[in-house]
């Protein structure tokens, strides 16, 4: 919110959440039956009708907005900022898409009340000339000293400062705005929609081409990278007064005494306010070429609606630990696109970017499913993506991939060590995270613990981990004959701390995959449940406690971290991820993957030596 929030900061659905969207249901029905009833074809209102599919292609015009600018300025190439987004942000601007619930109530309340007059012809030119024209005569005009007027302190701490708390902006930024400002700001965008429609020049392309614009330039004007070419400018020099570039309105988010226009830079020229470095910015984020990663972060996706929570997808819902969401089963058209487009997309793509200290760090993504994973047949695939990303991360001159999710399960792993022999002329080093994992796994375990029971499939990482907990003392319990012969007969010196059990009375579990329900019912309450897995273990137990995969929180010198990763809690990376930078940031020249394991204590210091935490247990 503002500093000092005025009234009509709030819309008055605010406390409804997504349900705010229901408000459009009366005037969608009540729009629908009268054109389904009218029998007369004249008479019929076909801007009615569209009002509900114009505000959905808004919603999607925007979407696309959003992740298009976020692939861009995490690819760097234009990108005018380099500054952190954060969480506080991302939430601040959660309320974007008030102003098109708006939008919808306004254009079916025109509707009903002025049903004569807004029973409008499809497409008149002339309309839709006239409409622009006004738009950048007198809208523009008033919106120009309106906009300069919320600079004054008064109102700059009541509404404005809201809006401009996002220093680097992304396109759900050009609506952040109070109740108050959007009013005003809709009463401004009326004057040539209610004028075109009291001269009798109004039509239904022309008015939804007018908003559309509107939207068009308002987010291009916040992506924060730079794409309008020199050329056009040198073609049609008087272009440059009439529309503004990303970079020009980015100046003003910065200077924020100057580049005061809505879309039209001609008023700013007149009064004076064009900020001095316009043009060098401009030019300088047009030249800019894009990133070198120091650090690649291999992962994949999981469940089909998981598009929804990368960086790229849905802001709300990547900023939050990834869950179902009941509306995302009316997204299934989207979803079944969405899961051709992936299957069909030939290689890894970038997600996310962010710093830490001197290294530049990227997420990529694998266009697979934890299904396809499971399949044998798709193995080959995915390890041909696997390899194809770790030679395009070598070629962009990363140090250090590291492997997120099941790219890291052990088939994966050892045919990525098998690939790393076969290419020795590759500068850059796999890490799969699992000695981080397994020094995360013992540092959970509470100091007073004498001993332990494993549950769960049993994998490499376990042995490594049996080892480490027999080492430091700790008795290992495991309740099934073959397990405890398999661990046994990987290391015999095990024997007196690795103890085959009959009891399941024992108050710190470790777990893996595999665990079932049943297994976890015979738990005592107050049951402390550690996964090693690469998924987490699912809660069955109210009375119990559960860990969070291995996992760290990351300091606050880590920027722009503005998502979840997967399931885990906000600025907490997973042990492969956290594995990756601590590898490039200490200049550990190994691969860690297949068979190969890093120093556990090594590691584990660095990483606190760097900043990294470990997560807490929640209660």
């Amino acid at each position: 919110m503002a500093s000092k929030p005025g009234i009509l900061s709030d819309w008055p659905w605010h406390s409804m959440g997504n349900f705010k969207y229901a408000l459009l249901v009366p005037g969608a029905i009540y729009s629908t039956y009268m054109f389904i009833s009218c029998k007369d074809e004249k008479e019929r209102n076909w801007f009615m009708f569209l009002i509900l599919p114009f505000l959905v292609f808004r919603l999607i015009h925007y979407q696309l907005w959003i992740s298009y600018s976020r692939y861009r300025t995490a690819k760097g190439n234009n990108r005018i900022l380099d500054k952190s987004i954060d969480f506080d942000q991302v939430d601040r601007e959660r309320i974007w898409d008030d102003q098109i619930v708006f939008n919808g109530l306004l254009f079916y309340a025109a509707g009903i009340v002025l049903r004569d007059e807004f029973n409008l012809p499809f497409f008149k030119l002339d309309g839709t000339i006239i409409t622009l024209l006004l738009h950048w005569g007198p809208a523009e005009f008033l919106y120009y000293w309106f906009h300069r007027a919320l600079h004054h302190h008064y109102l700059y701490a009541r509404y404005h400062s809201h809006h401009h708390y996002s220093i680097v902006t992304e396109p759900n930024t050009s609506f952040t705005h109070p109740m108050a400002e959007v009013l005003v700001y809709y009463v401004l965008l009326l004057i040539p929609t209610l004028l075109s429609v009291y001269f009798g020049k109004a039509s239904i392309v022309g008015l939804f081409n007018y908003v559309t614009v509107i939207d068009f330039l308002n987010n291009m004007g916040h992506c924060n990278f730079e794409f309008i070419p020199k050329w056009i400018f040198t073609v049609f020099p008087p272009l440059k007064y009439i529309v503004y570039t990303p970079s020009f309105h980015s100046l003003h988010h910065t200077k924020f005494r100057t580049n005061y226009t809505l879309f039209c830079p001609f008023y700013d020229y007149v009064y004076g306010t064009v900020d001095v470095s316009t043009d060098t910015v401009y030019e300088t984020a047009l030249k800019r070429d894009a990133e070198s990663p120091d650090v690649v972060h291999l992962t994949h996706l999981t469940t089909p609606d998981s598009i929804y929570h990368l960086p790229l997808g849905f802001p709300s819902l990547s900023s939050k630990p990834q869950a179902s969401k009941w509306y995302l089963l009316f997204m299934w058209p989207v979803t079944v696109w969405s899961m051709l487009l992936t299957w069909a997309f030939g290689h890894a793509f970038l997600s996310e970017r962010n710093a830490f200290k001197k290294l530049k760090l990227q997420a990529w993504v694998v266009p697979k499913y934890n299904v396809q994973y499971s399949s044998k047949w798709q193995r080959e695939t995915i390890s041909k993506l696997i390899g194809d990303a770790i030679q395009e991360a070598d070629k962009k001159g990363a140090k250090v991939l590291s492997l997120g999710l099941l790219n890291q399960r052990e088939e994966f792993s050892r045919n990525v060590e098998s690939y790393m022999k076969r290419n020795p002329q590759l500068k850059i080093k796999v890490v799969d995270g699992r000695s981080l994992a397994v020094a995360i796994v013992l540092n959970s375990i509470p100091k007073e613990t004498t001993q332990v029971l494993l549950r769960g499939r049993i994998s490499k990482d376990v042995h490594v981990l049996v080892q480490a907990l027999c080492q430091k003392g700790i008795k290992v319990l495991t309740v099934q004959d073959d397990e405890y012969k398999e661990l046994l007969k990987s290391d015999d010196k095990l024997e007196s701390n690795l103890i085959l059990s009959k009891t399941y009375d024992i108050k710190v579990w470790l777990v893996g995959d595999g665990l079932t329900d049943k297994q976890q019912s015979k738990a005592p309450k107050g049951t402390l449940f550690i996964p090693f897995s690469i998924f987490p273990p699912k809660k069955v137990r109210k009375d119990c406690y559960y860990h969070t995969t291995p996992a760290m929180v990351a300091p606050d010198s880590l920027e722009n971290l503005n998502s979840c990763e997967d399931w885990l809690p906000r600025r907490a990376m997973s042990a492969s991820r956290v594995a990756g930078i601590i590898h490039a940031s200490e200049a550990f020249d190994v691969n860690e993957c297949g068979g190969t394991i890093f120093s556990i204590d090594k590691v584990w210091e660095a990483s606190l030596e760097n900043g990294f935490r470990p997560l807490p247990i929640s209660s």
